[in-house]
């Protein structure tokens, strides 16, 4: 069969999709990658929550498929929002990368190693908080661009250290030399983070059924309660919320966290139950931090 993918025209974004091109080409079927420009692409300069958040990097991409412009749209599923538009689904996600973060500096040492009021670049809201709940001393300053981008600002000196997703830097085979793995269980990941999702037509019948072959089930499931504690939760992108599910022995675990951007109150949560069930245990964690505060936390921003 022949594919039309959607993808972004970063090196990052076309390894990604390749990586699914290549994996379904494998299987017999031929892929094309089309390169679609999307609007968080265009404002490289601003901050994404003040212009729609993550939506941006997928808007024009879910457009064209909706178009029949393409089959399918491979995407880092940290950047997909919550809800998706009526007539598409995530037909597939890939086996989960390290979904954990990384402090990168430009002389070496641990976070805890950098200096009072270092210069902290994120991307993140999530990131910022949790950083300053460790190190409220620290200036965190946000960043755009692409990972090239982002690790050349480092070495100029505009900041003295940088935290970023480590499943990128393994995709594109990077390996800095000043790079410190921060531990997931106290830098939470982001919702989705180390995993690709393909979207595709609801009711494309053969598209879905070839990507169900790529489907990874742990991937899946963990997703999927990801998501839904998202869903749940309400979050938009004014507020640090994250959220990481794993799949063990047949038993799901999610734990989940919703913060004040300064990092002074952090809810967290965990959830247990089964992979079948995942959506409902992730709504479940959900509604526990809701419960326990993190309502109040959302509040400014659904009002």
């Amino acid at each position: 069969m022949k594919l039309r993918f959607g993808t972004r025209g970063s090196r990052l974004a076309v390894v990604q999709s390749t990586e699914v091109a290549d994996a379904l080409r494998a299987r017999g079927h031929e892929v094309e990658l089309v390169t679609i420009r999307t609007s968080g692409d265009r404002l490289a300069d601003v901050a994404l929550a003040d212009f729609g958040g993550k939506a941006l990097f997928v808007k024009e991409i879910e457009e064209a498929l909706l178009d029949g412009r393409v089959d399918g749209g491979v995407h880092s599923l940290k950047d997909m929002p919550a809800e998706l538009p009526e007539g598409l689904c995530l037909a597939a996600f890939s086996a989960r990368q390290d979904p954990r973060d990384v402090l990168l500096t430009r002389s070496g040492g641990t976070l805890d190693d950098l200096p009072r009021g270092a210069r902290v670049a994120t991307s993140s809201l999530r990131r910022r908080a949790l950083l300053l709940a460790r190190r409220p001393d620290l200036r965190v300053e946000p960043i755009r661009g692409n990972v090239d981008t982002r690790l050349r600002k480092l070495e100029e000196g505009l900041y003295d250290a940088m935290v970023m997703a480590r499943a990128g830097l393994q995709r594109l085979g990077l390996k800095p030399e000043h790079i410190q793995v921060l531990p997931a269980d106290e830098f939470l990941p982001a919702v989705g983070q180390g995993i690709l999702g393909v979207e595709a037509r609801c009711t494309d019948r053969a598209v879905l059924e070839v990507l169900e072959s790529f489907d990874d089930p742990a991937a899946r499931a963990e997703a999927e309660a990801e998501r839904a504690f998202l869903r749940r939760l309400g979050a938009g992108c004014h507020t640090p919320v994250a959220g990481f599910a794993q799949v063990h022995d047949s038993v799901l675990a999610i734990d989940g966290l919703v913060a004040s951007v300064d990092g002074r109150t952090v809810t967290r949560g965990r959830a247990l139950g089964a992979p079948g069930n995942a959506a409902a245990v992730g709504e479940r964690l959900a509604d526990d931090l809701l419960a326990r505060g993190a309502r109040a936390l959302l509040e400014p921003e659904r009002a």
